[in-house]
């Protein structure tokens, strides 16, 4: 009895304390009243709350997308790779940057060539105790294990079949496939000492397939097959009136030379022709080292360039391209471009002419002289499309429009993206 009064006598206190001094004083009051009711009742302790690693949890997927934008939103937890499938289109389908690929790309120890992607391999989007993304190997397709050692053959009387064990490419093969193993860029030096065409037997004046070439003496180190080029079109610096320095040679392929015989001349018999093949036409070594599944990146140090030409183009200052198309930058190895490196696209600003601010009466009373005299006004570059580089000279680049949101001309400025 005694304790249930002095708890009624405290209640009554406080309720006094709100009347004199509101709710600040009640708050103390009633802070000191429950430690003393704590004191005189003798309750236990209340229970100490957990240590905070051990009821901190993973952040949901949901959440950990919003901190971390280099994943798209509508990005898939798991994507089984299918045949057709690219790098670049995998890394789009996550990535709101697909050249942001290797920041997130999660090699497995475990599987061999764990670098390289093939058709049925699962790929997951995990998230670690950072928050940082990853994208790794969940399930590892039979053509891997194919792809390490040499697979088992079935032979039948009639069908002899073997699985394709190749890995997916960056991008489209057949896209860039002429520009792999055949040199598309000379320079003086190599037209200078590349052999070259003299004649074809018959007197012809061009050639195709199966016809007979007589060929130039073919140096000390001689091949077995060379890629007939034909020489054109000078690449040059844009601008400076067309007398910009010159980086190489334009050369188109014609056909394969195999050498059936050495001397002076060599004779040489003309297989897998792609247009006609002239006198003077050069005999070049096919490079066949361009690799194809490179990971997308961002180049290694600031670039900054300039299309000098739209593959199939006229070079007239006014060619177009659109995805899928090729084009020529003004930037090799030596500004410390790769195969693999992504780029980014600015349409360059024209310049106009401001009839319209000060003097406009008078500009306008010129007629067509007006136009001459009036301010030249060099309007913003935008962004216009994405490119990744396959193929690098030492000055000059081949890359492939990987999207295109706006019309892209040579003459475009190109840069880190």
């Amino acid at each position: 009895m005694q304790l249930y009064a002095a708890m009624a006598s405290k209640q009554i206190r406080c309720a006094r304390l709100l009347l004199a001094g509101g709710i600040p004083a009640l708050l103390a009051a009633c802070a000191a009243t429950h430690g003393a009711s704590r004191q005189t009742l003798a309750m236990p302790p209340p229970p100490s709350p957990p240590p905070a690693a051990a009821t901190a949890a993973p952040p949901p997927a949901a959440a950990t997308q919003q901190a971390t934008p280099i994943i798209r939103r509508s990005a898939p937890m798991t994507y089984t790779v299918k045949r057709g499938d690219t790098l670049w289109g995998i890394a789009s389908k996550f990535l709101r940057d697909p050249w942001d690929w290797p920041e997130v790309w999660y090699l497995n120890p475990q599987i061999h060539n764990p670098h390289l992607i093939y058709p049925g391999d699962v790929l997951a989007l995990a998230y670690g105790r950072n928050g940082k993304p990853s994208i790794r190997i969940v399930r590892a397709s039979p053509l891997r294990a194919q792809a390490g050692g040499e697979p088992t053959i079935r032979l039948e009387p009639h069908l002899r079949s073997k699985p394709i064990t190749a890995a997916i490419p960056t991008i489209p093969y057949s896209a860039i496939a002429a520009f792999l193993a055949r040199p598309v860029v000379l320079t003086a030096g190599q037209i200078r000492r590349a052999p070259h065409v003299i004649a074809f037997r018959n007197q012809h004046q061009i050639a195709g397939t199966g016809s007979i070439a007589y060929v130039s003496s073919l140096g000390p180190h001689p091949h077995s097959r060379y890629s007939v080029i034909h020489v054109g079109r000078k690449l040059r610096e844009p601008g400076d009136f067309g007398f910009g320095h010159v980086f190489g040679y334009l050369g188109t392929y014609t056909a394969t030379a195999v050498i059936t015989a050495d001397g002076h001349p060599a004779t040489a018999v003309l297989t897998h022709s792609a247009r006609e093949t002239f006198r003077g036409d050069r005999l070049i070594a096919a490079d066949t080292r361009a690799p194809l599944t490179v990971e997308p990146r961002a180049p290694s140090r600031p670039v900054r360039g300039r299309i000098i030409w739209v593959v199939g183009g006229t070079g007239g200052g006014a060619d177009l391209a659109g995805q899928y198309d090729i084009v020529v930058i003004n930037r090799g190895s030596r500004a410390g471009l790769a195969p693999g490196d992504v780029l980014a696209v600015d349409h360059h600003g024209s310049v106009v002419h401001d009839t319209h601010g000060t003097f406009a009466w008078l500009l306008h009373s010129l007629g067509s002289m007006g136009r001459t005299f009036s301010p030249r006004v060099k309007l913003p570059n935008y962004r216009a499309g994405t490119l990744l580089v396959f193929k690098t000279y030492r000055d000059v680049s081949f890359a492939l429009v990987v999207a295109a949101s706006n019309v892209i001309n040579d003459g475009d400025v190109v840069h880190n993206p």
